[in-house]
């Protein structure tokens, strides 16, 4: 039987569909095949993180919703890359490629969260590698919800509810009972001087509140306290050498007196550093009176030059005048330099420069009696030496 042209025509057309229809049903399967291969591509299951923070100070409150938000930003860019990189690499290619750059991101995270709350109150002690660390389901799917962004405030509420851990206080010895009736010369100086020690401690205490959770164990006294002693040291310092200028130098144990230790809890002395001390002028009804300054005694010249000529009077008045501007100004340096030097400082600074002025003086004096009459024969270098009432 033969086939005419028509039929074998028709039967070509019937065999192109044919294969047609095979090739779309292939591409069709294959489509199928990958679609679900997409849907069953492993995501990371991380632990949660926001439970574990505690109550949140207000002062952190942003930073730890933003940080909590960036922990779920993580793991969807990890699960995006899980998913885009299917057959990519070898056996360790998603531990090395995905879980491991997010672990090294989570623990980053994690630990400015533990910071920000460290700075005004306890920072939560947490396994932060075991937080970091996300493992894979295999099969998709992953925690039921995302990580928690919002957290409880550890502000306390006006009902009541969790207050902010109390960071530590420093507690210093008070300095202004210890220096005991201070001149009316030094007074503003020490009260200055307390007041700059009250300015301290408030530094040092917010200091405190802000550096929680940095440093390591040695970081307070490093970095807070030991400083703090040597401002207070500086300070006390002057003070003592305030009123040593006009009155005894109060003998006080400084460094002990600089020293501070730590309230763990907050708190600290009950009252600032008393800033108004009592003064060592005597009141009209009585009262401490300043510790006398020693003075200089000096040997009279006047009546050693004997009879003064007309000629010579004006410039005789005028350096006897001198002598007495001279020990006037010895007593005031007496007076402001109580408590300086060492055991010679009285000598060297201050009577050994008196004498040499007076015999400039009485030299000058002697020269003038002797243009116009006897120079007068004088012992120059008694009368010129002064020695001290103590």
């Amino acid at each position: 039987m033969k086939y005419s042209r028509t039929n074998r025509t028709n039967v070509r057309r019937w065999q192109v569909a044919g294969v047609a229809a095979v090739a779309v049903a292939l591409v069709g399967v294959g489509l199928g095949v990958a679609s679900a291969a997409e849907n069953t591509a492993p995501t990371v299951n991380c632990p949660v993180v926001a439970n574990k923070l505690g109550a949140v100070p207000a002062s952190a409150q942003a930073e730890i919703t933003r940080n909590l938000a960036l922990l779920n930003t993580q793991i969807a860019e990890a699960n995006k890359r899980l998913v885009t990189s299917q057959g990519e690499g070898g056996v360790n290619f998603i531990q090395n490629a995905i879980l491991g750059p997010l672990k090294d991101k989570r623990v980053a995270t994690i630990n400015r969260m533990l910071t920000a709350i460290g700075r005004t109150a306890a920072k939560p002690v947490l396994d932060v590698n075991a937080l970091a660390t996300c493992s894979l389901n295999q099969n998709g799917g992953g925690v039921a919800a995302p990580e928690p962004t919002v957290v409880p405030s550890a502000t306390t509420a006006a009902g009541g509810g969790a207050t902010t851990a109390a960071a530590p206080t420093v507690n210093c010895p008070a300095v202004a009972g210890k220096l005991g009736a201070v001149p009316a010369s030094a007074q503003a100086e020490i009260e200055r001087n307390l007041a700059l020690l009250n300015t301290q401690i408030a530094e040092a205490n917010k200091r405190l509140v802000t550096s929680q959770g940095e440093g390591g164990v040695n970081f307070i006294q490093n970095a807070i306290l030991g400083p703090l002693k040597d401002k207070r040291v500086a300070t006390i310092n002057r003070m003592l050498t305030a009123i040593g200028r006009t009155a005894a130098k109060p003998v006080l144990d400084v460094n002990a007196l600089a020293t501070c230790s730590l309230n763990q809890n907050g708190g600290g002395v009950a009252a600032p550093e008393p800033t108004s001390v009592p003064s060592a002028t005597a009141a009209a009804g009585g009262g401490a009176a300043t510790a006398a300054a020693p003075t200089v005694n000096c040997p009279a010249v006047a009546d050693k030059l004997g009879a003064v000529p007309a000629s010579a009077q004006a410039e005789i008045d005028r350096n006897l005048a001198l002598l007495n501007t001279q020990i006037a100004e010895a007593n005031k340096r007496l007076a402001t330099s109580q408590g300086e030097g060492g055991v010679n400082f009285i000598q060297n600074a201050i009577l050994g420069p008196l004498k040499d002025k007076r015999v400039a003086t009485i030299n000058r004096m002697a020269t003038a009696i002797g243009r116009t009459a006897a120079k007068p024969v004088l012992d120059v270098n008694g009368l010129a030496t002064c020695s001290l009432n103590q």
